[in-house]
C-alpha cells in the first residue's frame, strides 16, 4: 500500500513530473477531463470510483455534462501523500482506453 505520510514540497514537485497534465492546486492535485458526452463522462467517473474504492482513497469529483474534474488530497495527512500520486497515475493509465482528452480552457 502506498504511504500516507505528507510529502515535502520537493517530493511533490518530483512526483508531479510522473503525472503529466495534473497540476498542483493548493494542497491537492487536479486534472480536468473532457469527454464526448455525459455518458462517457459518467463511465469514467464509475471507473475512478472503482479504483478509489479498492484503494480506500477517494477523490473530489466534479461533473458538468461532458467535463470531469478530479482532485486528490489526503485530508487526514493535511496535504499530499504518495497515495494521491499513485491513484492519479492509475487514473491516467485508463484515460487512453476511455478516449478522454484534456479539457480545453
Amino acid at each position: 500500500m502506498a504511504d500516507r505520510t505528507r510529502l515535502t514540497p520537493a517530493q511533490i514537485t518530483e512526483a508531479l513530473g510522473h503525472i503529466p497534465q495534473w497540476e498542483l492546486d493548493g494542497d491537492r492535485i487536479v486534472r480536468d477531463f473532457q469527454f464526448a458526452d455525459f455518458v462517457a463522462a459518467l463511465g469514467f467517473i464509475v471507473e475512478v470510483g472503482a479504483l478509489a474504492e479498492r484503494a480506500n482513497h477517494h477523490p473530489e469529483i466534479t461533473n458538468t455534462y461532458s467535463h470531469v474534474r478530479l482532485a486528490f488530497s489526503t485530508h487526514d495527512a493535511g496535504g499530499l501523500t504518495e497515495m494521491d500520486f499513485k491513484l492519479a497515475e492509475a487514473v491516467s493509465s485508463r484515460v487512453p482506453w476511455l478516449r478522454a482528452t484534456p479539457a480545453q480552457d
